[in-house]
């Protein structure tokens, strides 16, 4: 039998320390601690070289349950859509109009910490109602 194997999320972004804020929001994350010896984030950032200042972040489950996500800087923008997303689970279990305003009422407290709603998608004979929305880069996620 295969081993299971811990991995993070890595995203791409332009300013790494503010896309981790936002989702250790949405998901209840915490940034991880500074290294040894160094009382914050920005104590590590004052030893680092100027380009490489704020080139990175993480959070992390404060449970260690889920997955790591890791920011880090690139120099493009965000083209095109996102080949893999999060599904962010806020209505399990829950169907019909239940669902919806679960849904709708965590757009809400996201679209306030600077998410975009991009659409609701309804419930037909397959799936359950999601709702599709944007990180503060612009990277896909849905609301499950």
């Amino acid at each position: 039998m295969a081993l299971i194997k811990q991995f993070q999320v890595t995203f791409d972004c332009a300013e790494p320390r503010r896309v981790a804020r936002f989702w250790c929001e949405v998901l209840g994350y915490v940034l991880p601690p500074p290294p040894e010896g160094f009382a914050t984030w920005d104590d590590v950032d004052r030893e680092l070289p100027p380009e490489q200042r704020g080139a990175w972040s993480a959070c992390v489950d404060p449970s260690g349950v889920g997955p790591r996500l890791f920011f880090q800087r690139v120099p493009e923008g965000k083209i095109v859509k996102n080949r893999v997303h999060l599904d962010v689970r806020v209505g399990t279990g829950l169907v019909g109009a239940e669902r919806v305003a679960v849904l709708e009422a965590e757009c809400a407290r996201l679209v306030d910490l600077g998410a975009v709603r991009v659409r609701l998608l309804l419930a037909d004979e397959d799936n359950e109602s999601c709702l599709v929305m944007q990180d503060v880069e612009g990277n896909e996620f849905c609301l499950d």
